[in-house]
């Protein structure tokens, strides 16, 4: 074992060839502060956010649609005397129902500015770091959003523009629009489909890759749903039949974790920041912490340094493909770009 490292959340990179520089190695994903796991608390996420910040976690990552507009509300709330520390990166097109439901995306040239105007007024900033369509508009050619999105980078109200849930033909299409600093895809020990094209493209394209869903949303570190409210109990890898099998995986990946003097988690996130850089790939890993105590474990991931040994041994526990159920349900599937 090798638990020596240079690498510390402070240690930062530039993302990609065309994306921010002094960026943080690990990003805080703040979708879970606003009701996604269950019911949440805004002091609380507040000062996790401080916290990270502190830390030199610098990447922050939200979407205009996380709680139909509190996600940004709360960073905004958070950053104020602190907007210089952060790298703020902003998904949006997905639309919401008074309800709560979902009515699909929407990448149309003047969507895109109608997002922006909401949430630059809500983070209450002057301008975006990295800004992304969420998914896919199948019905907008993405050379049509890419370029309302160039738009408003020459009007100064983005700094970068980043892909998210696509695959290689809409991220080479987006590329020859405009260059794009990185896309944001799901990518653990137990989803790793993006190394087969999506990898070698974006270090084809000197692409980033900002990597959520590290923790499996948390199956990896032993987090399961505690009610309808939470949405993975609608995710088939939690589903009674999958997760029986995937606890297996879990436990062999606690064992090794042992021998590490780590956590599954902690192992989880240092693989991911490991094995991307073996694939060439310029990486930011998401990690979902909403509370100090979850903070202070991931923060402690980046002091786990791998070698090939400790890979090799938790590619044994874990294979790849292993994991019994797909990452989104089959009608969410169906529609993501990046699976095609």
């Amino acid at each position: 074992m090798n638990t020596s490292t240079s690498t510390s959340p402070a240690r930062l990179i530039t993302l990609g060839s065309h994306g921010p520089t002094k960026v943080s190695v690990l990003g805080l994903g703040c979708m879970g502060m606003s009701g996604m796991y269950g019911a949440t608390d805004d002091a609380q996420s507040t000062s996790t956010i401080h916290a990270a910040l502190d830390a030199g976690i610098n990447l922050l990552d939200t979407g205009d649609f996380y709680g139909v507009g509190h996600n940004e509300a709360l960073i905004g709330r958070a950053l104020k005397g602190r907007r210089e520390q952060a790298v703020l990166s902003v998904k949006f097109g997905a639309m919401r129902a008074p309800g709560g439901g979902w009515t699909g995306i929407d990448g149309r040239p003047a969507a895109v500015k109608n997002f922006l105007a909401y949430s630059l007024q809500r983070l209450g900033v002057d301008h975006i770091d990295i800004y992304r369509l969420a998914r896919l508009d199948p019905n907008v050619p993405i050379e049509d959003t890419i370029g309302a999105m160039a738009d408003m980078v020459k009007a100064g109200y983005i700094r970068h523009i980043g892909l998210s849930e696509v695959g290689v033909h809409t991220i080479e299409r987006a590329h020859a629009v405009h260059p794009i600093s990185d896309l944001q895809i799901e990518y653990s020990l137990i989803s790793r489909g993006p190394e087969a094209a999506i990898f070698p493209t974006l270090k084809k394209l000197g692409i980033g890759l900002t990597a959520y869903g590290v923790l499996s949303r948390g199956l990896l570190s032993g987090s399961r749903p505690t009610s309808g409210q939470d949405f993975r109990a609608h995710l088939p890898r939690f589903s009674a039949g999958n997760l029986a099998a995937n606890e297996q995986l879990v436990a062999a990946l606690q064992q090794v974790a042992v021998g590490l003097q780590s956590t599954a988690s902690q192992v989880a996130v240092a693989w991911v920041l490991t094995r991307a850089r073996e694939l060439g790939v310029s990486t930011v890993a998401l990690v979902g912490s909403r509370t100090l105590k979850q903070l202070s474990e991931s923060l402690n991931a980046v002091s786990l340094n791998l070698g090939a040994a400790e890979m090799a041994r938790i590619d044994a526990a874990v294979p790849s493909d292993a994991a019994m159920g797909t990452r989104y349900d089959a009608s969410q599937m169906a529609h993501l770009d990046s699976e095609k």
